[in-house]
């Protein structure tokens, strides 16, 4: 008798199971809180430029060959680094701006839309673009500052993944964030 119940109650729960049409959920990300954007003037290591960091964010030197004052921008909880470059203008600020504007259009390929946003300081001798590269892009986010005499300085935003604009837009606009403010504190020290 028991073994008859079993059976029926398994045929019933098998026969309700099965009816009703049955849909794909679509794919989703994990979300990611973000931290409420605190600044600090980071100005610890022996540059010849200061800006406001993100607490959220950690500054670590890079060793180059032959070149001085590199540094990336870490964000550990993010996954991904704002890579930062530093050269000396020797009369070759026209090559560098064209060096720098070349590694952002080379994006263009996978790019749906690059944006560019002037920024300018007069009084701190701050003049930059910041570069926003909409879709599957390497980098969603790249900079130029310069005081167009004597310093150049390049920024650009890279995820330790495979890029998927729609994964990493809440990152990237955190971020972009961040750079916006970095741009706007930017002092060159000498």
């Amino acid at each position: 008798m028991l073994k008859r119940l079993t059976i029926i109650t398994f045929i019933s729960f098998t026969l309700i199971s099965c009816g009703g049409n049955y849909s794909p959920k679509p794919y989703g990300y994990f979300r990611v809180d973000m931290p409420a954007h605190k600044y600090r003037i980071a100005d610890t290591l022996n540059l010849p430029y200061k800006f406001e960091l993100s607490d959220y964010a950690e500054i670590v030197s890079r060793e180059e060959p032959g070149e001085n004052y590199w540094i990336d921008i870490n964000y550990p909880g993010l996954n991904c680094s704002v890579y930062c470059s530093y050269k000396h203008v020797k009369g070759n600020l026209r090559e560098l701006s064209e060096d720098a504007h070349r590694y952002v259009y080379k994006h263009a390929v996978k790019a749906d839309a690059i944006n560019e946003k002037l920024f300018e300081n007069p009084k701190k001798k701050v003049y930059g673009i910041l570069y926003d590269l909409k879709g599957n892009t390497a980098s969603s986010l790249q900079f130029v500052l310069t005081d167009s005499t004597r310093h150049f300085f390049r920024g650009a935003l890279y995820f330790n993944n495979v890029p998927n604009k729609d994964s990493i837009a809440p990152m990237a606009n955190y971020i972009r964030e961040d750079m916006i403010r970095l741009i706007e504190s930017f002092e060159w020290k000498k």
